[in-house]
């Protein structure tokens, strides 16, 4: 523990380096959903990139080499959930809690370990796009993160999935609601803001599941967004959010509540 405190300090204090213009230009030609936002945010992004690159460590698994490109391609979108968050100046620390960031080829098969409630171990494996562990890493595959301009039609960001993982997280609860701030939606208190945010998203949450499971069981028109959404309120917050970013019209017809939702919390001053 004591040598990787000093590993994240020691990272902590490394001095952001400017990102050139052509390298910049690539990353918003890879990315546009990105490319169509204001100068004014695009400036803060790069910014925020910046930054983040300076205190993050890209690790390249089954020996993926990792170039400045890639890492910038990543540092984009794992940034875009905090370009319009208050106070601007610590948003970064919404990540602090981590250093590594695993970029492996393509999938990964995961062994799982589960204890029932008669105390039986069962061992399974899964397959795993990525993956944000609480205090912990974050585990991506490139195959998908280069794919991120065509599977923003379907509302689909790996990048972006994770990282909103990571803000769900902040309280140490996986439940679809990041920590939100005071006088949230006009709430009187902290806990009263929670109640507003995930009375919304268990409605909202429901009625997909309906959808996943009628398409599912009855054939009837699979919903827009990846069925995965329905498996718990976490991933339905993170599969939601990733489209938000991505693809803002189509997610405004298919959503409009937490449209309206996100809106508050990702850009509160717009």
């Amino acid at each position: 523990m004591r040598a990787w405190l000093h590993r994240l300090r020691r990272l902590g204090r490394r001095s952001p380096t400017k990102i050139g213009e052509a390298l910049w230009q690539q990353t918003l030609d890879a990315l546009p959903f990105l490319a169509q936002r204001p100068a004014a945010e695009l400036n803060r992004l790069r910014s925020l990139c910046e930054d983040f690159l300076a205190c993050k460590e890209f690790y390249g698994a089954q020996g993926l080499r990792i170039h400045d490109q890639m890492a910038l391609v990543v540092a984009a979108q794992a940034c875009l959930p905090l370009l319009n968050l208050e106070p601007t100046q610590q948003v970064l620390d919404w990540y602090d809690d981590f250093v590594t960031i695993v970029i492996h080829p393509d999938e990964v098969l995961a062994r799982r370990e589960q204890i029932d409630e008669l105390g039986v171990v069962h061992q399974y494996e899964e397959v795993l796009a990525g993956e944000a562990m609480a205090g912990g890493p974050v585990m991506l595959n490139w195959r998908d993160v280069a794919s991120s301009a065509h599977t923003a039609a379907q509302g689909y960001n790996l990048v972006i999935h994770e990282f909103l993982h990571k803000l769900d997280l902040r309280d140490g609860v996986p439940d679809g609601c990041p920590p939100l701030p005071s006088g949230f939606l006009g709430s009187g208190s902290i806990n009263e803001a929670r109640q507003q945010w995930l009375g919304l998203m268990q409605s909202e949450f429901e009625t997909f599941r309906e959808r996943v499971i009628r398409a599912e069981r009855f054939g009837q028109p699979a919903p827009w967004l990846d069925a995965y959404g329905a498996s718990s309120m976490d991933e339905f917050f993170a599969v939601t959010g990733e489209a938000y970013f991505v693809n803002r019209a189509r997610f405004a017809s298919e959503f409009p509540k937490l449209l309206d939702l996100y809106d508050a919390f990702f850009s509160p001053s717009t």
